[in-house]
């Protein structure tokens, strides 16, 4: 991670679970970070949980990456403030708990799809722009999920076919960044399981083994350490015992 101290990374989803993990790894790694939420009280707490130089290289910002002008907006002052971003890690995702045929649903089927699979393309068309034009050979990282490879899981509704896109997403992007003439890097990290306020409490409680949201930031620390050379495409990460 020496390569990158003092470089600027964006955390998408980051007032709680996995985002927030990586997003306090980041800062603790020597990066400045900006945590983006639409609870931005969340993310200035996370300041209380690091020490030392950390706790001043962590920013908040509010930002509903489901909107896109919040996007393009919260991107143009990131670039103004910090001069630009070097990674980007998308972590911003929801679920809603529905059938795809239920009546009425509407609304939660396009939450759904405008967060974690429009909401992603922005923030990457963002933080691309920003790498291009300084010549910098970023890194995109997505969190995806299992379910964006398989679509056994009960009960997810439009949830598995947003994360299958962005595995698709994911390999277009690496295509894209290389005809573009760059070498930025694109990975899509997979967790099975993870201990944050995605899965009910009812889940969490039954003793099936679950990962934690600190497993999600080590691999992201992980991608991004790399060398320059060496691109993670797909990782896939699940705990021991998974039964799916």
């Amino acid at each position: 991670m020496d390569r990158w101290e003092g470089k600027v990374a964006v955390v998408t989803g980051a007032s709680s679970g996995i985002g927030a993990a990586t997003a306090k790894a980041l800062a603790n790694a020597g990066m400045t970070v900006v945590g983006l939420a639409r609870r931005l009280e969340r993310v200035k707490a996370l300041k209380d949980e690091l020490e030392g130089p950390a706790r001043g290289r962590l920013y908040a910002a509010k930002c509903d990456v489901s909107k896109e002008e919040e996007i393009v907006k919260t991107f143009a002052w990131i670039e103004e403030q910090f001069g630009g971003v070097d990674v980007l890690v998308n972590n911003a995702g929801i679920f809603r708990h529905t059938k795809l045929v239920e009546a009425d649903n509407s609304e939660k089927l396009r939450e759904v799809i405008d967060t974690n699979v429009m909401g992603l393309v922005f923030c990457t068309r963002e933080a691309f722009q920003s790498m291009k034009k300084r010549s910098v050979d970023g890194h995109i990282v997505h969190i995806n999920s299992v379910a964006g490879h398989k679509a056994s899981l009960p009960n997810t509704n439009i949830y598995a076919a947003s994360k299958f896109a962005v595995t698709a997403l994911t390999e277009t992007m690496r295509l894209e960044f290389k005809t573009e003439g760059t070498k930025i890097k694109v990975t899509s990290i997979s967790p099975g399981a993870v201990r944050t306020e995605i899965l009910p409490e009812a889940i969490i409680n039954s003793g099936i083994p679950l990962l934690e949201a600190e497993d999600i930031a080590e691999a992201v620390l992980y991608v991004v350490g790399t060398p320059p050379r060496v691109q993670v495409h797909e990782l896939t990460i699940k705990p021991v015992c998974e039964s799916f």
